[in-house]
């Protein structure tokens, strides 16, 4: 794994060039055979890629590396569950890498997640790596996500990814607190509903 692993720190590191059947047919070797070959050039095609939204997304260097390792890492182990009828490996590694983004700043906060816990997002008894490797439960939570009006989302975002206290989004928005609270119960409400099926 070290010589795939070279991809994201390694600028003169040959990237492969390919396509959504490619990225198909190397991740069926990895699951069938767990042909490490096929894996290197998954990881160099998508290690540089993960890294750089987690950047845009506000991680450090070393945040960003190390949520490479894991979100390949896992890669690597739960080939097998990928399922092209779902979508595209892309869409899967992504949804992978966003799962272990939240569930990393998720245990890093200081704050309570009493409500993500309510509406069944994640289980604080469950193993972090099978947590960012339910995809399907993935899918349907940013489904969900997606289908909220957007000053819904948005505060729901500022809450939960950037870890943002109700009146800190409130300054942000420049809103009242109370209509931060009402939103937040709004999306809430939505997303229980949405969720109801991964009960």
């Amino acid at each position: 794994m070290q010589a795939a692993s070279r991809a994201i720190h390694d600028p003169d590191c040959a990237v492969p060039d390919l396509t959504m059947e490619d990225h198909q047919m190397l991740i069926a070797q990895v699951a069938l055979r767990q042909d490490r070959d096929a894996f290197k050039s998954l990881f160099q095609y998508f290690g540089p890629r993960v890294k750089s939204v987690m950047l845009r997304a506000g991680a450090d260097h070393e945040f960003a590396e190390d949520l490479v390792q894991e979100v390949m890492m896992t890669v690597w182990r739960k080939a097998r569950l990928y399922a092209p009828e779902r979508g595209p490996v892309s869409t899967w590694i992504y949804t992978i890498a966003r799962n272990a983004r939240i569930d990393r700043l998720r245990r890093a906060s200081s704050q309570p997640y009493l409500d993500l816990d309510e509406i069944e997002l994640a289980s604080g008894m469950a193993d972090g790596e099978d947590r960012a490797f339910a995809s399907q439960r993935a899918e349907h939570v940013a489904r969900a996500l997606d289908e909220l009006p957007d000053e819904q989302r948005r505060i729901i975002e500022y809450a939960y990814v950037h870890d943002m206290a109700q009146s800190e989004i409130a300054a942000k928005l420049e809103l009242p607190l109370g209509t931060v609270k009402s939103r937040m119960r709004l999306a809430y409400t939505k997303l229980k509903g949405k969720l109801e099926v991964l009960k």
